[in-house]
């Protein structure tokens, strides 16, 4: 006798993705006038600083490549280069987003397989975004390209398209039709570049990844400055305790902003 096979099924096992909880922090607050980290912040999540020693922040710069009307973020993909201070290459990052409806992470994971990317998919990782109510799935391919310098500069248009179109993978390239992920980056445009500082503690003895950005505000006049905390777990348990807990502290302590962290939305719109 023929078993039944649900068709429905992929036919490999989904990716498994590990989990970074983002929340945000009012700035108002947890900044100081030099925009900084207050030293009760400092403290609180044991970053080192003391009064002769200010504590270590990295400095990061970041800029993503879109077509003018946004053709590949518009398809659910970003593309970026990021630059690290004392970095001596450039990362470039192809990321797919697929958004996660009603917590219902398992069949964003299926529609991500439908897409090609499973288990096999071995170059590529996996990330459950998890914000304070929100959670996105993406599926990212990290390259690194050399940079010739140590600082944070980024390259101008031209070499930004270069570098990106000789390492896209053929999961985005091929996304639509053939090459059309290099034909986009091909007339695409700079949306950036945004500096930002990351400064790093500790919560439950997991790193905390504390990022201070400097946005253009929405009149495109002056700087809007976003505060985000950060961590990542492989386990979705710890994930979700974990994320409940540090917004109890954060609100505890009167730093919590409440909403989502709209980073790459927001440098899409204003830049």
């Amino acid at each position: 006798m023929t078993g039944i096979v649900d068709s429905s099924a992929p036919a490999v096992p989904n990716m498994t993705p590990d989990y970074e909880v983002r929340l945000l922090l009012n700035p108002t607050v947890v900044l100081n006038p030099k925009k900084e980290l207050m030293g009760t912040v400092l403290s609180t999540f044991g970053i080192p600083s003391t009064a002769t020693m200010p504590p270590t922040a990295t400095k990061l710069n970041v800029q993503f490549l879109d077509t003018c009307s946004k053709e590949i973020y518009t398809a659910g993909w970003s593309v970026r280069i990021r630059k690290t201070e004392g970095d001596d290459e450039f990362e470039l990052t192809y990321k797919k987003r697929y958004a996660i409806s009603g917590g219902d992470i398992d069949t964003a994971l299926t529609i991500a397989n439908n897409d090609g990317f499973n288990a096999g998919t071995t170059k590529y990782e996996a990330q459950v975004e998890w914000g304070y109510e929100k959670q996105t799935l993406s599926i990212s391919r990290k390259k690194k390209a050399a940079s010739g310098n140590s600082g944070t500069d980024l390259p101008g248009i031209v070499d930004s398209r270069k570098m990106l179109i000789d390492e896209a993978p053929h999961n985005f390239d091929d996304f639509k039709f053939n090459k059309w992920g290099t034909k986009a980056i091909a007339v695409s445009r700079i949306f950036g570049p945004v500096l930002f500082s990351r400064y790093i503690g500790s919560w439950k003895g997991m790193p905390l990844y504390i990022e201070v950005w400097s946005l253009l505000n929405s009149e495109g006049t002056g700087i809007e400055y976003i505060v985000e905390a950060s961590f990542k777990t492989k386990d979705r348990a710890t994930a979700l305790t974990e994320q409940k807990d540090l917004a109890d502290c954060l609100r505890g302590n009167r730093w919590f902003l409440t909403g989502e962290s709209l980073k790459t939305q927001l440098i899409m719109e204003r830049y």
